[in-house]
């Protein structure tokens, strides 16, 4: 008998009578407070005795905050599938990855006529199931750019627009007890859902039977479909039956259901609170236990480890897939996985990596580098993918990505620090300091990880004022090349500190950060656009009234590529960093004056409000290029210089950030990155090399002096020049101490001295 090596997960299965309204609420709630997985609940339209489940499900998210929520199962008849996959998308957003889609095919034709829906055949049931799955995947598939268009014969949608995405990739589990259902969860389903009271000796085997021949000519592994099973009985103190008896018998029976017939989750039917924290508190911890030790002697691979031919035919030359560490593997991602998707590439730049590492501790982001250096195949490291420059991704390389090192901690101490894992992400940065008062300089996008742009510079809304983000970095944790966990501070290698500084993941794989926030109780921000007809004169102007302004305003200005038979146009994003809302309207009078004003907002705000929380899902984009430079003003010639680039329409983005006040308070070798005279930031981004960097190279570049790292991408060596200035000798004396083998090469490699 099988055991497919699924982690076990343990639920409850509530009647969702409405007699006593709040009553399956609470059910719910004492599942919850019992340790219990999952509070799922049946769905009956057509039943007035019953709440409408859905309804239902999103109170019961609300009411909770660890457990999953399900229907158990939904049905589809009387549920539209686009609608109900936006739905179920909505609710696992708002849950935080909190919902699973039960599905049935339907039954009761009567009552569901009676209803509105059409009366289907068994088989026809089936046929329509499956169309309802492609179709809410594909609604979920929020990354594909295309209208999602299915045309079936129960159901269809022509151009619907895809998305939302959820928060977690939704499991599809279907009831199913005859063979065509059966093979329909073996090919498209995420688990097997049926009810033990429903079931004969022997169906489970069958059933898994059935299930597993469809998974393996569909190419799946057949672990990769939970096997989930309703349960119902009595816990008391004689045996009178299967899971009639004491807690005893149920751990043997439930232990053997694991071990013999491949069920991974157990849902207890039944609405007495008692029974359910029984089973949460005493039943569920004894099977897990029981299980384990079971699984240990066995060797029982688990089922993450496991996959089906489809997936094993995608991997990749070079790369040693089974000696992947077992810490890593649970989480590692292929090429065929489903999870592959929303991680092969960065928010740019496109990729096909042959393997994704998803370490949760330090000591697995050792494990992850180690196993990495011993395949043959370029590495990535990755905090949020966000960077333009990025090489977070690759070509049939490893990638090491580490959004699960993601924590927010303020620490004891003088002063407000904060330690922040490396992938955590700006926007949920900004979010837990807000209530504290307090703030980080942190670009202008909440999705950006942390760990990048702590560790390269951080010219962001909040830098006139408080400086880069790298400025108020005090310590670091790092991963070295040769996989020891050190310390980076004034105290402990103050030079890998200094390196951290500036360099970027030139020197090793920072897990976290200790970074002094600031003071911050709100902000007034600010979104002009003006006309840009006389482009460079509105780039001047607006310069000079930057410079003139009070450090605490900081702002950007997009210029958007002259069309034929377009207006010009400008957008500024402004932050007046404090809550001087009269001091912030005279600040951005001024700056409105430097052009014709078109549209004007302003608003008082969080500084969580500007840098909001935002999603990690990114869909590439090709190859971009993109080309930056520094200089001290917005004068005239330069000025010229940007617009003549606008107009030549080699540049599809082009913005100039301002980086005075406070960034340039330190001296240029106070850390690695040496850009302390330079008052603004020019950027272009563009779609080739040979189209923009002519243009670039000789009527932007001579105005020019350094380049910022995370920005660009011309990465030919004399470019490290312009990026480190004087500081280069030093950093490369760094370099040989800490990575002398330059195993951190994907993103502007500094060569070690010597």
């Amino acid at each position: 008998m099988p055991d497919y090596g699924q982690d076990l997960s343990f639920g409850s299965f509530i009647t969702p009578s409405n007699a006593d309204p709040h009553r399956p609420v609470l059910l719910a709630q004492v599942s919850e407070q019992a340790g219990l997985d999952l509070a799922t609940f049946q769905d009956h339209p057509y039943q007035p005795a019953f709440h409408d489940t859905w309804t239902l499900l999103t109170w019961v998210a609300a009411g909770t905050s660890t457990i999953t929520v399900s229907g158990n199962v939904l049905n589809l008849p009387l549920r539209q599938p686009a609608v109900l996959a936006r739905s179920a998308a909505s609710l696992d957003l708002l849950s935080g990855g909190r919902f699973a889609l039960g599905l049935g095919a339907g039954g009761f034709w009567d009552a569901i006529e009676g209803m509105g829906g059409t009366r289907l055949t068994p088989g026809q049931g089936v046929t329509a199931l499956g169309e309802a799955i492609e179709i809410i995947r594909g609604i979920w598939d929020a990354g594909n750019r295309r209208p999602l268009r299915v045309e079936g014969e129960f159901h269809h949608v022509r151009g619907a627009k895809r998305g939302p995405k959820p928060a977690h990739d939704i499991p599809i589990w279907l009831g199913a007890y005859k063979p065509r259902m059966l093979r329909l969860t073996g090919t498209a389903a995420d688990g097997w859902l049926p009810s033990l009271g429903y079931m004969q000796p022997g169906d489970l085997t069958r059933g898994n039977a059935v299930i597993d021949e469809a998974a393996e000519k569909a190419g799946r592994s057949p672990s990769e479909i939970r096997r989930l099973l309703n349960i119902g009985g009595a816990i008391q103190q004689r045996r009178q039956g299967q899971l009639q008896g004491p807690v005893t018998q149920w751990i043997e029976e439930l232990t053997q259901l694991a071990l013999e017939d491949g069920v991974s989750t157990f849902t207890l039917a039944g609405d007495d609170p008692d029974t359910l924290q029984a089973f949460g508190e005493e039943i569920a911890p004894a099977v897990r236990e029981a299980v384990a030790r079971e699984r240990a002697g066995r060797g029982t691979v688990a089922a993450s480890a496991r996959r089906g031919s489809a997936a094993l035919a995608l991997r990749r030359d070079g790369i040693d897939y089974d000696a992947v560490p077992a810490s890593l593997a649970a989480s590692a991602v292929e090429p065929g996985d489903r999870r592959y998707a929303d991680l092969r590439h960065n928010y740019l730049r496109s990729g096909r990596p042959g393997l994704v590492l998803m370490p949760s501790t330090p000591a697995e982001v050792a494990e992850a580098l180690g196993y990495a250096r011993a395949q043959d195949v370029p590495l990535g490291v990755r905090s949020g993918g966000h960077g333009v420059s990025g090489r977070s991704t690759n070509d049939g390389g490893v990638v090491i990505d580490l959004r699960r090192l993601s924590t927010i901690e303020p620490l004891e101490g003088p002063g407000d620090r904060i330690r922040i894992g490396a992938g955590a992400t700006w926007g949920d940065v900004a979010q837990a300091l807000t209530p504290l008062g307090l703030a980080i300089s942190s670009g202008d996008y909440g999705g950006v990880g942390v760990g990048g742009l702590a560790t390269t510079g951080g010219i962001g809304l909040l830098g006139r004022r408080f400086g880069l983000t790298i400025d108020h970095v005090v310590a670091a944790d790092v991963v070295t090349a040769d996989g020891r966990l050190v310390r980076a501070s004034a105290a402990d290698n103050p030079d890998l500190l200094w390196g951290l500084r500036g360099a970027g993941g030139n020197l090793g794989v920072v897990t976290s950060v200790e970074i002094e926030a600031m003071p911050l109780r709100g902000v007034v921000f600010s979104q002009m656009v003006f006309d840009a007809t006389d482009t460079a004169g509105l780039l001047e102007r607006w310069g000079a009234a930057v410079e003139a302004a009070p450090r605490e305003l900081t702002s950007f200005l997009i210029l958007s590529p002259v069309r034929p038979g377009q207006q010009a146009v400008a957008q500024l994003m402004t932050v007046f960093a404090g809550d001087d809302t009269d001091a912030a309207i005279r600040a951005l009078e001024r700056l409105a004056d430097a052009g014709t004003l078109l549209d004007h907002k302003a608003y008082a705000m969080p500084y969580s409000g500007v840098v909001q929380t935002g999603d990690r899902h990114h869909g590439g984009g090709g190859d971009p290029v993109s080309r930056t430079g520094l200089v001290d003003h917005v004068d005239r010639a330069t000025a010229r210089a940007f617009a003549d680039l606008a107009a030549s329409g080699a540049a599809y983005f082009l913005q100039i950030r301002a980086t005075g006040g406070a960034a340039l308070d330190l001296a240029a070798d106070a850390t690695a990155y040496p850009h302390r005279h330079q008052s603004f930031l020019l950027t272009a981004l563009g779609r080739s090399h040979d189209q923009l960097d002519p243009l670039w190279d000789t009527v932007v570049a001579p105005h020019t002096d350094g380049l910022y790292l995370s920005f660009d991408t011309d990465q030919r060596p004399e470019r490290l020049v312009d990026a480190f200035g004087a500081n280069l000798p030093r950093l490369r004396e760094v370099k040989r101490a800490w990575d002398p083998e330059n195993v951190f090469r994907a993103n502007f490699p500094i060569p070690p001295a010597g």
